[in-house]
């Protein structure tokens, strides 16, 4: 490595996070839940892939498709937020791998992808109670209800974290329990021959890959919220191996129920067909019950998104990438400018169809993606001996072979994507390249103050772990 002038290796986990409060951090059971909603908030969302491929394809997918994808980020996450426990994640990771441009571009990448996803959840929550509210379905009513949903969602985030973490553990009992009595009423009517059930020559590729990519991905987010996590080395990787479990699960056996108890209909496998099946199964209380259980997902998923998104804008001020206001705390200890701006990203997006979201956030997702596997791999290379308190076994060659899966994966995704979808994206990535210098230049002329926290390690002047 050269000379080091005397420095010290010093884990970043034992740096004590900058927070202006003594906020209660979160504990184990609320992480759980917090990356559930990350990742999943439950079964809502998997009905394209039986749509797209069959039974057969759509189960097989949510077995495998987390082998490639899932467990490699979920172990890439755990290792690296616990080398870095500081709001900013993969935006700290990525700046110390290859530099603050990049870094930025990480950010920039990740939390544009994050606030797209975000826009999907009050418009699917309104989607389900339409048809009990039909006035719901569009026009003024439609847009003040997503504008007040969006409020509603966006105080509890402002009210505190920890707040958020055990309203995300009673939202996921709710969105799991109405599935678990749907198995049990199935039980009698289920035909194993239906999950076999397969046409090779009638596969929508981009539908079903995109649905099982967006489905299955932003374990990572977690790692913008490690500075408020409890004990983050042991924390967050346990956490992160109980939610593999319980995500994959919760996709996985709903897809068996509805796949072998009622005769398959692939045309009618769309969002909401869930309740359908369980009007079917146990008539239209069972309905309810899941058509609420869907709109509490949807609430779920929007906070524990917004928690990432607003966090990681925090995290990326307090390394001065951008102006100090960003770190701005309320009195609740959250970030309240980064609050505000992901609110506002989501109501200006929430017009764009379900199809346009899922794609474009697939798209600027893969590749925040390749620059966190080359920011870990490259760590592995230029830091071996680093601390690290979680540590994937296999050194560096291990590292490259755990990446290589997810990486091809990620080239399928972007080959199957839209030209219009294409574009886009590509022009937002091209916007990113462009704000960092932009923001570099404010800050050389004082127009905005730029800070780094002082409680933060240097990442730069020496590299990481370093003091």
């Amino acid at each position: 490595m050269g000379e080091l002038n005397g420095a010290e290796y010093i884990g970043i986990n034992e740096v004590p996070s900058p927070r202006a409060n003594n906020a209660k951090k979160v504990s184990l059971l609320p992480l759980i839940f917090l990356i559930f909603y990350e990742v999943s908030g439950g079964p809502f969302g998997v009905e394209d892939t039986v749509h797209a491929a069959g039974p057969l394809f759509a189960l097989l997918g949510f077995l495998i498709f987390p082998l490639i994808w899932s467990v490699p980020e979920a172990l890439i996450t755990a290792e690296m937020g616990t080398m870095f426990p500081e709001n900013g994640g993969y935006v700290v990771w990525v700046s110390s791998a290859l530099g603050p441009y990049w870094g930025f571009q990480q950010g920039w990448m990740k939390w544009l992808s994050g606030v797209i996803d975000n826009a999907l959840y009050p418009v699917m929550f309104l989607d389900y109670l339409k048809s009990a509210i039909p006035a719901l379905g569009g026009g003024l009513p439609r847009i003040l209800a997503v504008l007040a949903l969006t409020l509603v969602l966006t105080y509890m985030n402002y009210r505190g974290l920890t707040i958020v973490g055990w309203v995300a553990v009673s939202l996921g009992i709710l969105s799991i329990l109405p599935f678990v009595v749907m198995g049990l009423i199935s039980i009698p009517k289920l035909k194993p021959a239906r999950w076999l059930v397969a046409d090779v020559h009638n596969i929508d590729w981009n539908l079903y890959l995109n649905t099982l990519f967006w489905n299955l991905n932003y374990w990572d987010s977690i790692s913008t919220l490690a500075g408020e996590v409890h004990n983050p080395k042991k924390t967050l990787p346990k956490a992160l191996f109980y939610a593999v479990i319980l995500v994959v699960l919760s996709y996985f056996f709903p897809l068996l129920i509805g796949t072998g108890a009622v005769p398959l209909e692939r045309d009618s496998w769309t969002d909401g067909y869930f309740s359908d099946i369980a009007k079917i199964l146990g008539g239209v209380w069972l309905r309810c019950w899941v058509q609420g259980a869907a709109a509490v997902s949807n609430m779920g998923m929007f906070v524990a998104e917004m928690s990432s998104d607003s966090f990681q804008l925090l995290g990326m001020a307090e390394r001065g990438m951008l102006p100090e206001f960003f770190a701005k705390r309320s009195p609740h200890g959250t970030p309240l400018i980064g609050i505000l701006f992901s609110a506002s990203g989501v109501i200006l997006l929430s017009w764009l169809s379900f199809q346009e979201i899922v794609a474009a956030e697939n798209f600027l997702y893969c590749f925040g993606m390749i620059l966190e596997f080359i920011a870990f791999v490259w760590l592995r290379i230029k830091y071996p001996n680093a601390p690290r308190p979680f540590k994937i076994p296999g050194g560096t060659i291990g590292a490259v072979l755990l990446c290589i899966p997810p990486a091809i994966l990620i080239g399928v995704v972007l080959a199957f994507s839209s030209i219009k979808v294409m574009v886009v994206s590509l022009v937002a990535v091209a916007i990113g390249l462009v704000l960092q210098p932009c923001l570099k230049f404010i800050e050389k002329k004082r127009w905005l103050k730029f800070s780094i926290s002082s409680h933060l390690p240097d990442i730069t002047s020496h590299g990481p772990l370093l003091h």
